[in-house]
């Protein structure tokens, strides 16, 4: 194991340096607990050593200091007669456990040989959560595109530590969902998950939100409450649309990554919160700090790791399986078998998706609520997730190569005569396509060869 040795002894880290070298283990030693966490993300130990009482930044200090830094190691604390009390004490925020000063070399190797056996059954647990969680999120997560698979991927090498995540992408691309496939395949997927969005409640809640209030804080705060930090122990909050924070909102949530440790509106004591957090936006924060209305010093704080949605428009392989996907969600809630015919997939495959995901869920719903059979047909879309027809001839919908994506104009809202041009046009683009033949132009439509003439007759296109 890597072990860091901190000690203002100079004796005693030698020793220990000979100790634990002849026993097969790499040591760094250093004599200043500031030092030492300068160089702990050098050393990435496995395991500290470290004094209660020192000098300028004690043990306690030290160790608080680490973990809010993000340190994953295992600490030890070695305390002197009467210091046991600061050792407990650092045991309460997270140390492992503490040598009582003076120790012979069988105590310490022991205590280690411990800490190896609990940090092989740790990662044994961590990678068989994983393993559960990944199967998890593919009931969840679609991911047929080679830009999703590597999205996933990243996701699931950051799941195991518990690093602040920032999620970016347009609306609808499924970020919340990505935020909850990290939490199912993190160590804290037994704790809560608890999301909040940012720019969906006034600036003078949301503090009282986040953080909590005590009784009397405000107007209407009749009984102290915790906020979602608390809520969210040994879990993972996500914070939605983190772009919109307000300003006076980031110095206080950039305080509480630092110090890991949350002031109640109203009380003058922090409390400490123990929750991974995972940001998300489809704002373009960069942009926003440019603007000077998102501080830079939160932004970096918050894009530790970066995991870009891409929207479905750039992965229309991801189409045809997130149709399935949504279809049998959602004919399991109605009681009875979905599909889609050929044409109806064809279609929906060439559409750009302005709302993406969020807008294909919503329109295999729509048409699974209206539909009588259960089968979706191409028209059962028209009026909804469609791309609007145009009269350029090549019969995707699509005007210059692009899908029209914009809404109609307000004068042009009438829905028969809507309707009606709708199905003109389509009925053209059937028959060009088809080079004339109406039975294979029937057939594109997905209607029948009677309904055909029908309509022709209808439109006057005989």
């Amino acid at each position: 194991m890597r072990i860091l040795v901190v000690d203002d002894d100079p004796g005693l880290r030698q020793s220990l340096g000979l100790l634990l070298s002849e026993a097969g283990h790499e040591v760094t030693a250093e004599g200043e607990a500031r030092r030492a966490l300068a160089r702990a993300p050098e050393v990435d130990p496995d395991v500290i050593l470290s004094d209660v009482r020192m000098p300028g930044m004690d043990g306690l200090e030290f160790l608080r200091a680490y973990r809010t830094s993000g340190g994953r190691a295992i600490l030890l604390m070695m305390s002197a007669h009467g210091s046991e009390e600061s050792a407990i004490a650092a045991m309460r925020e997270g140390a492992y456990d503490y040598l009582h000063k003076p120790f012979r070399p069988d105590e310490v190797l022991l205590t280690l040989r411990k800490v190896e056996e609990r940090e092989g059954l740790r990662r044994e647990v961590a990678s068989l959560r994983a393993t559960l969680g990944a199967g998890q999120v593919q009931d969840e997560v679609v991911a047929e595109s080679a830009a999703m698979r590597h999205v996933l991927e990243l996701a699931s090498r950051v799941a195991a530590h518990d690093t602040t995540v920032l999620i970016t992408g347009e609306s609808g691309t499924g970020k919340e969902v990505l935020a909850r496939a990290i939490h199912r395949m993190s160590s804290r997927c037994d704790g809560p998950f608890v999301a909040i969005n940012c720019a969906a409640i006034p600036e003078q809640l949301l503090e009282s939100e986040l953080f909590g209030h005590a009784r009397g804080a405000f107007t209407g705060a009749t009984h102290e409450r915790a906020g979602l930090f608390e809520e969210a122990t040994d879990g993972t909050l996500l914070l939605d649309e983190i772009g919109d924070l307000p300003a006076g909102l980031q110095a206080k949530l950039l305080r509480v990554l630092e110090e890991r440790e949350v002031r109640r509106v109203g009380e003058s004591k922090s409390r400490p919160v123990n929750a991974r957090l995972v940001a998300a936006t489809a704002r373009r924060l960069e942009d926003a700090r440019a603007a000077g209305e998102f501080r830079d010093d939160l932004y970096y704080r918050l894009n530790v790791v970066e995991l870009e949605v891409p929207p479905l428009r750039d992965r229309p392989e991801d189409v045809p399986a997130l149709l399935a996907h949504f279809a049998q969600r959602t004919a399991k809630r109605l009681g009875h078998p979905i599909s889609f015919s050929p044409q109806a997939l064809a279609y929906l495959s060439n559409y750009r998706w302005p709302g993406n995901v969020r807008e294909l869920r919503n329109a295999v719903e729509r048409a699974a609520v209206l539909s009588e059979t259960g089968r979706l047909e191409r028209e059962a879309f028209l009026l909804g997730a469609v791309p609007a027809p145009n009269g350029n001839g090549n019969g995707n919908g699509y005007a210059n190569g692009h899908a029209t994506d914009h809404p109609p104009s307000s004068g042009d809202l009438l829905l028969k005569g809507r309707v009606e041009a709708l199905e003109r046009d389509l009925v053209q683009q059937a028959l060009q396509a088809s080079g004339g033949s109406r039975r294979e132009a029937a057939d594109l439509l997905g209607v029948s060869l009677r309904t055909l003439f029908y309509k022709l007759r209808r439109y006057r296109l005989e």
